[in-house]
């Protein structure tokens, strides 16, 4: 699924910080809901000052997220990256609709729920002859901010993706009373501490409450253990 930008990098350091190369936004992404609780729309802050390079918290200690200040260190943080390196469609399973297809690689779920309102992606993918469907299909599977859900136009042969600037969320979710991942936005690329390249994608979630199992990619912990970002 190649991407526009790429020319920002984020070097995953050996049991420390994301290494950000490059001048990148950085801004607060909050999670907000409809009437019902149900995740509708992202808000988005003021950027922060903008910087030529960074180092990132990855372990959620640091007091002064969202940037490392060392304490990986001092309370020992194993950050083995144990994610598959295989790109989203070799990991994806496909959803076969009249009109879209649904890839979803669940196990990058970082649990923005964007895909329950109105019955649910899954449902919906069934039902996108309907015009109004297909938006709602749409713009669902697009706020998915881990990039686990892909819509596929059979039309045209295309991915529909979101059009997201070149920049980096610090994830709120304050239905859930927690902070939520790092947000990569855009096309950057993100590079193991071995190496490797992952497939460069138009979305995709970092850990950053240090305790997810799909390291260095979200995989909904913070959720579980209500991890806060702005202590």
């Amino acid at each position: 699924m190649a991407t526009h930008g790429a020319k920002i990098t984020v070097v995953v350091s050996k049991d420390g910080p994301y290494l950000v190369k490059g001048a990148v936004p950085i801004s607060t992404q909050t999670i907000g809901t409809d009437a019902q609780g149900g995740s509708e729309r992202w808000e988005e802050s003021e950027p922060l000052p903008v910087q030529a390079n960074c180092a990132l918290c990855r372990c959620g200690q640091s007091g002064h997220k969202p940037y490392c200040d060392g304490s990986h260190s001092r309370v020992g943080f194993d950050g083995t990256e144990t994610a598959s390196r295989e790109p989203f469609l070799s990991q994806a399973k496909v959803l076969d609709g009249p009109a879209m297809q649904l890839a979803d690689a669940e196990g990058l779920c970082a649990f923005g729920r964007f895909c329950d309102p109105h019955g649910q992606v899954w449902s919906q993918v069934a039902q996108t002859h309907d015009p109004r469907v297909r938006t709602m299909f749409i713009r669902q599977v697009g706020h998915c901010h881990s990039g686990r859900l892909a819509a596929w136009d059979k039309a045209t042969g295309q991915f529909i993706e979101p059009v997201l600037p070149l920049s980096i969320g610090l994830v709120e979710d304050p239905a859930e009373q927690c902070s939520g991942p790092l947000w990569l936005r855009g096309g950057i690329a993100v590079v193991s501490s071995d190496g490797f390249a992952y497939e460069v994608r138009n979305r995709v979630t970092l850990c950053r409450c240090g305790q997810s199992n799909n390291k260095p990619f979200c995989d909904g912990t913070h959720a579980a253990v209500k991890f806060n970002a702005r202590d």
